[in-house]
């Protein structure tokens, strides 16, 4: 049978792992790249057969995993307004499969049309409405697609295998979907954890906020019907009871009497329709009816009025909600109240469909007779995500521990120094993200140090340029003198007892710095293995790796692991670093192909003289780096430790 299940350029791209604008490249410089066979002109598709053959032929080929196959097929099994539909279905059969596999292996072995004929009716036995609404046709699925589907999850699990297949279907319709970012998503989850395991949203979308909440019982509402259900499913897979109804929620509440234990919401922004004619004596507007262009006061409000007394509300908004006049008196009445608690700004781009930088509001619902709050937290984060917690948990312990001292760029700023005519909340104004995070006397001395190791290497030229016979790097692999390694394309599990050694760890020259879990496939480091980005460029030096404990490879890294009797690490290191600066472009983007990194063929001897010579430059770069890393610092707190008192001139 004809294999007719058809790709993009951006499928093309991350099945040979490259950017997509070398798959564009491909098309133009290769005339037997094969040819569309469906879409549009300016997106079209094209035959995975047919792909992977030429792949293969150009030697390009990345072994196309059973996940990314049922991906392509269920994308090409209907038209793209049905696309959404059928990944919820494909959800609610994988929660049947979860919860009834002995149903499953009878339906079978039946024949394509008897099994398709019975399914619909099994997994409406197994998920049962109304947790989600979840759909129980199968949108005419091909039954051999059904099967590929059991087959995923019977391998991978149900979970992981719809939790694949989400990623996917969530990058096709990224603008579309506007799921909050997963690490924004995951400390927004975090702060609100703190008050308890019921949690609520409002505006759930595709359930990021709820599945990043590990909450033992999850509330879910969306304008999105496909959203919504796509939510639901998510959640019944990881086994959280969990129910999920589509409909606006500020117009038609669905859980009016529900109260949680804290609230997750990253509403929409600037909703001039929100229902304001409507809702103008709505019960919920206990601190002042929200303005007309002020839908985000709305949301907030709705929020508070689900979370019992002393439950947190954890909310995204818009920078300028903090400081727009139109919403200065439901700000005053929040802080006059206590409810509002803190305010977080984050980095540019945190939030979904915006170019600006959002804040977090963190609220808790008063407690009956309970004094109000003197103070709120303003922290002035940027993508500084773990300061945001370190502040949160030093505000709320100040009362057990006796400590009124504060994170770096945070500051607890008083209720009443805030009640004046703009009620203006914009962390920006009240601390500076450049705080300092030591003192002058400690940056002076970083600075000296790096002046101490500013060794600037001697060569010598010579009078005619060398002609040197060259080899590369396929060559010697082929001959054992090297080993090539890739470490994963995506960052592993982010916890455990393995450091992990990261690109950025590789640019500070510092040791590793991230964490993992013991897993099987991960590629470890040792004492002379030379590591190299595999996108490279002039501030991602390879480097040597020095003695001391294995560490994990980590994403978009390659290990080179030499025979030293026949190479010498650190001359490959320098060979590395000037290949990587010219290396063959494939697109707009500059990848390594460590096959083709070409070396001169010296004796060992001769290459340990150019590798000493080359360690030594790279550890003069090593040198001005942190020359200039810590000049930037020592600038920085001089002038802010003379405006503030801090520091006084000699």
């Amino acid at each position: 049978m004809r294999d007719d299940v058809l790709v993009n350029a951006a499928d093309i791209a991350r099945i040979a792992d490259v950017g997509r604008a070398a798959v564009s490249n491909w098309r133009k410089r290769f005339d037997d790249f094969p040819q569309p066979v469906g879409g549009t002109a300016s997106s079209p598709s094209f035959s995975l057969a047919e792909i992977e053959q030429w792949l293969r032929k150009h030697d390009r080929y990345v072994e196309v995993p059973p996940i990314e196959r049922v991906w392509q097929r269920l994308r090409t099994a209907g038209d793209d307004l049905r696309l959404g539909d059928m990944v919820v279905y494909t959800g609610a059969f994988l929660l049947f499969l979860l919860r009834d596999p002995a149903a499953w292996r009878k339906l079978a072995g039946l024949t394509d049309d008897e099994m398709a004929s019975r399914l619909p009716g099994a997994v409406a036995a197994a998920v049962p409405e109304p947790p989600g609404e979840l759909p129980h046709d199968d949108l005419g699925m091909d039954p051999s697609l059904i099967r590929a589907i059991a087959e995923l999850g019977e391998e991978e699990g149900p979970a992981v295998a719809f939790d694949a297949i989400c990623a996917r279907y969530i990058d096709v319709h990224a603008r579309r979907l506007l799921a909050t970012p997963e690490p924004v998503g995951a400390l927004m989850a975090r702060l609100a954890a703190t008050a308890g395991k019921t949690v609520l949203d409002p505006s759930c979308g595709i359930g990021t906020l709820l599945l990043a909440s590990d909450a033992s019982r999850a509330l879910g509402q969306d304008v999105n019907g496909t959203a919504a259900r796509l939510t639901a499913v998510r959640l019944l897979l990881q086994g959280i009871d969990a129910v999920v109804r589509d409909g606006d929620s500020l117009r038609a509440d669905a859980f009016p009497d529900e109260l949680v234990d804290a609230v997750v919401c990253n509403p929409p922004f600037n909703d001039r329709g929100w229902g304001y004619e409507e809702l103008t004596s709505d019960p919920r507007w206990e601190y002042g009816l929200p303005p007309r262009g002020e839908s985000e006061l709305a949301w907030v409000q709705h929020c508070l009025s689900h979370v019992r007394p002393g439950g947190l509300v954890v909310i995204m908004m818009p920078g300028v909600a903090s400081s727009r006049r139109s919403g200065r008196r439901v700000r005053g009445n929040l802080l006059r109240a206590g409810a509002l608690r803190a305010v977080v700004t984050l980095s540019a781009g945190a939030a979904p469909a915006s170019s600006g930088a959002p804040d977090l509001w963190v609220l808790r619902r008063p407690e009956v007779g309970e004094p109000p709050a003197s103070d709120v937290l303003m922290v002035n984060a940027g993508d500084d995500l773990a300061a945001v917690e370190a502040a949160w948990r030093a505000y709320t312990s100040r009362t057990a521990t006796g400590s009124r001292a504060l994170p770096a760029a945070s500051r607890a700023v008083r209720i009443i120094d805030l009640l004046d005519e703009e009620v203006a909340l914009t962390p920006a104004h009240r601390v500076s993200r450049q705080t300092r995070s030591e003192p002058f006397t400690a940056v002076r001395g970083r600075a000296g140090e790096a002046i101490s190791r500013l060794e600037v290497p001697n060569l010598t030229p010579l009078p005619v340029q060398r002609e040197l016979p060259m080899t590369s790097i396929g060559e010697l692999s082929r001959a054992g003198v090297v080993t090539i390694a890739q470490g994963p394309l995506r960052p592993a599990a982010e916890d455990g007892d393995l450091p992990v050694l990261t690109v950025e760890d590789l640019v500070r020259g510092r040791p590793p710095s991230g964490r993992t879990r013991d897993e099987q496939g991960l590629v470890l480091t040792r004492e002379g293995d030379v590591v190299a980005p595999l996108i490279p460029g002039e501030n991602t030096p390879a480097r040597v790796v020095a003695a001391g404990p294995a560490a994990v490879l980590g994403p978009r890294l390659l290990l080179f692991r030499v025979d030293p009797e026949r190479l010498d690490p650190y001359y490959l290191a320098g060979c590395l670093r000037v290949t990587g600066e010219t290396s063959v472009r494939l697109g707009s983007s500059v990848r390594m192909d460590p096959r083709r990194a070409r070396l001169p063929r010296l004796p060992i001897e001769e290459q340990r003289e150019y590798g000493e010579a080359f360690r030594r430059l790279l550890a003069y770069e090593d040198a001005v780096r942190e020359l200039e890393r810590a000049s930037d610092d020592l600038l920085r707190v001089g002038f802010e430790g003379l405006l503030d008192g801090t520091l006084h001139p000699e």
